[in-house]
């Protein structure tokens, strides 16, 4: 998971290639902690998998690259919310962000205690301590508080981490778990699941059945991030829309075929658990006789995980930081250290992060709390991106002068279908959501939608106070987030303040020079 807001990129002078930018996608999106959840469909995960590559993945990568080259300044999705709704919006999409990679980190770094666990020597031994709540407590701990002073160093120190991180801890497990689900069959291994024809079809009658499918969108999230490189692609009008395809289509088949290794190997009554990518390993090694490299690839899971966390333990922080300067939080949360990082606010989501670890692990039934807490994770991003696409649409009519170096292809039409099917496509999911998945137990149902909609509602709730109570003097005068295009803006030679102009204004003053 990852967004433009998270990792700013200087433009390089050199182009991209198609197959690179590709790539540079694949990368940012794909992660392995999600295909044991999507086990439990069998065949048919991968009707849900096409069906949000086609109508959620393409459509935030398309509609992103125009945001980003129209509106280049910092800030992302606050800066796209903001120009099209108001400063309100901005920081309520900038807030949501925070807040739902805030619930993300624990249930991602269990997936990291899990994977250290098998790195032991013996399997029996390995599974109970991955059981273990307070071993896995204190590893998402460590590994957090491990990743925030990683990030602290500045970017030069989180940006490799990441990048090599990335190839080890994903693309390697990933091509390793691909490759192990085709052997398997090939050399005559019993699938655990039926293979025919009425198995791929999925029962979209039933919506308990719509709420895990719904977790599949944000396995896509992040493909926004490389938005940034569009303008460094030759050709960009023909060349990017063909890169965002390659890399939809690759994420999508190392997903499925991810999956369906999962379902191949593990029972399906044991999928759905963080311990079945694991066991998927184990077992397929086993298997071939390659036992001795199950701790390898656990610890490479690890690392992984690790790499992800720095970089969004550092971007939104960032954003966040940029925005309180603006003058949306008080002076107190816009310090930062002598790496330029903002430390204050990545300690208090350190604090949070660790209050939400201690609340998750020790409830009574973790495989609940982490499908209520992936779920309203979840819900939150949804909702980022629907403020995403109505901006997206919105300019088009408010802002239609504005120079976009990389438009949605079909003209406004092409805008509506395209943005408008995202659109569409994010609501039915953030609905589903909403639905308790019959595969796992979530206790009672009426329970589970008041934990959801209650939180929800208390998060949403929250920047829309801090945003009423904020004071002039909170903004810093040396801010580099610069004023929307309808907000007035301080004159600094001490002049009276003077509204931003607007793009086709802003011609005509160059036209009369």
């Amino acid at each position: 998971m990852a967004s433009s807001d998270v990792m700013p990129s200087a433009k390089s002078p050199a182009k991209i290639t198609v197959v690179g930018l590709a790539m540079l996608n694949i990368v940012a999106v794909l992660s392995l902690d999600g295909p044991p959840t999507e086990a439990k469909y069998g065949l048919s995960a991968a009707f849900f998998y096409l069906f949000a590559a086609a109508f959620f993945l393409i459509p935030v990568s398309l509609v992103a690259a125009e945001l980003t080259t129209g509106w280049p300044e910092k800030g992302g999705v606050f800066r796209w919310a903001g120009e099209a709704f108001g400063a309100r919006w901005g920081f309520l999409a900038i807030f949501l962000l925070i807040a739902q990679v805030t619930i993300w980190f624990p249930l991602v770094l269990t997936f990291a205690a899990i994977s250290l666990a098998y790195t032991g020597p013996q399997a029996t031994v390995d599974e109970k301590l991955s059981g273990n709540q307070l071993y896995v407590l204190l590893s998402v701990l460590a590994v957090y508080w491990l990743a925030t002073a990683i990030a602290a160093r500045g970017v030069a120190a989180f940006t490799r981490i990441a990048k090599w991180g990335g190839i080890v801890g994903t693309i390697i497990p990933a091509a390793a778990l691909v490759t192990l689900g085709a052997a398997y069959l090939v050399s005559g291994g019993t699938p655990q699941i039926q293979l025919d024809r009425g198995a791929a079809i999925p029962d979209l009658s039933s919506l308990n059945n719509l709420a895990l499918a719904a977790s599949i969108f944000l396995f896509y999230s992040g493909m926004e991030m490389n938005a940034v490189h569009v303008q460094d692609v030759k050709n960009p009008d023909r060349n990017y829309p063909v890169a965002i395809l390659i890399a939809a289509a690759g994420t999508a088949s190392i997903l499925i075929l991810g999956t369906l290794t999962i379902a191949f190997v593990v029972p399906r009554g044991e999928t759905g658990s963080t311990e079945s990518l694991l066991i998927t390993f184990i077992d397929g090694l086993h298997w071939f006789g390659l036992s001795w490299a199950t701790p390898i690839l656990a610890f490479a899971l690890a690392i992984g995980v690790l790499a992800g966390i720095v970089t969004w333990v550092a971007g939104p922080s960032t954003a966040l930081q940029a925005v309180a300067k603006a003058g949306y939080l008080p002076p107190s949360y816009q310090a930062t250290n002598k790496n330029g990082m903002p430390i204050r606010i990545m300690l208090l989501q350190a604090a949070a992060v660790s209050a939400v670890a201690v609340v998750f692990v020790f409830m009574p039934s973790v495989e609940a709390a982490f499908q209520i807490l992936s779920q309203l994770a979840g819900l939150l991003y949804l909702v980022v991106y629907l403020i995403m696409f109505a901006s997206a649409i919105y300019l088009r009519y408010r802002q239609p002068d504005q120079p976009r170096p990389y438009r949605v292809p079909g003209g406004l039409a092409g805008m509506w279908v395209i943005g408008g099917a995202g659109f569409v496509a994010s609501t039915l999911a953030l609905a589903s959501s909403l639905v308790p998945p019959s595969q796992i137990g979530v206790g009672s149902p009426a329970l589970y939608l008041g934990l959801l909609i209650g939180l929800a509602a208390l998060i949403i709730t929250t920047p829309l106070l801090l945003y009423a109570r904020r004071k002039p003097h909170w903004r810093d005068p040396a801010s580099e987030v610069a004023p929307f295009t309808d907000e007035p803006r301080d004159d600094r030679s001490g002049g009276t303040p003077t509204r931003r102009q607007g793009p086709a204004e802003a011609a005509e003053a160059d036209a009369d020079e």
